[in-house]
Formats: structure tokens, C-alpha cells, sequence
């Protein structure tokens, strides 16, 4: 067999095997999280240990509310586009409405962006502990945050 005629086949038989691998690896599309006022999905999640030393700053905050309002996504920190996004690494904390909060407020709001949670922390609404709820996804993981599609 010649190399042209091995090449043509080949090209042949592993196109449609990597396009059918790449169809199966499609990220998720639909909506997970709100950041800096948008909805945003994810791919598959990396478990990563705890950060050492100086390295937490290399993470970004991701808010799960536990009783929030509902269709409530857990709030980023930052997003794609904002300069303090660090790509994908991030640091889970546990949010959850007070009773000052949920007597100001009725319907509760949905929170979308890091702003709202700071603005709803200062005036007492939320109490924020780091690290997941039972149920809730890793302490500290790595997941790129893509537009909806």
C-alpha cells in the first residue's frame, strides 16, 4: 500500500471517530451559576486540595445559597471578562438568608452577582461560613465557567 492510499484511509476512518469523540465531550450549556449578573454554565469539575501559603488568592469565592429564593444559582465571584477572575478555581462558601434578611424582603430576591451578595451581607440579610453545605459541591475545585447557550 502506498503512504497516499494508508493517509487517505486513515483520514478516512479517524475523522468521524474524533468527531464523534468531541460530540461526546460537549460541555454543559445549561445554565449553573450566576456571575457578575449573568447566567453561566460549567464543565466537568476537578476536586483540588486545599491551597497552601499565598495561593488562595488564586481562587475565586462561589456562594451556595441554602435557602434562597427559588431558580437561586450559586452566586461567583467574578467571570470571564472581569479581571479578577481566576479562571475557574474556586473556593466554596455556605450562604444563607437571616431572619432580618428574610423579613425585609418578600418574595426573597435572586442574587446574581458578588455585588448583590456583598450588598445583602453588610446589611445583615446573609450569613456567609466558608466551605460547601452537605450535599454541596468540593471546598476547593476547578470548573471554567462558559456562556449559555
Amino acid at each position: 500500500m502506498t503512504s497516499k492510499t494508508l493517509l487517505i484511509l486513515l483520514t478516512t476512518v479517524c475523522i468521524p471517530v474524533m468527531a464523534g469523540t468531541a460530540l461526546a465531550q460537549q460541555p454543559n450549556f445549561s445554565p449553573a451559576l450566576y456571575a457578575d449578573g449573568a447566567v453561566w454554565g460549567t464543565k466537568a469539575t476537578t476536586v483540588l486540595p486545599a491551597p497552601r501559603g499565598n495561593n488562595l488568592r488564586s481562587f475565586d469565592k462561589l456562594f451556595v445559597i441554602v435557602n434562597g429564593a427559588p431558580g437561586q444559582l450559586p452566586v461567583a465571584e467574578a467571570a470571564p471578562g472581569n479581571p479578577l477572575y481566576n479562571g475557574g478555581r474556586w473556593f466554596t462558601h455556605t450562604v444563607m438568608w437571616t431572619a432580618d434578611g428574610m423579613s425585609a424582603h418578600d418574595p426573597l430576591p435572586v442574587l446574581m452577582s458578588y455585588y448583590d451578595i456583598e450588598l445583602h451581607y453588610n446589611l445583615g440579610h446573609l450569613a456567609i461560613a466558608p466551605g460547601s453545605p452537605a450535599g454541596g459541591p468540593p471546598a476547593y475545585f476547578e470548573c471554567p465557567l462558559l456562556p449559555v447557550k
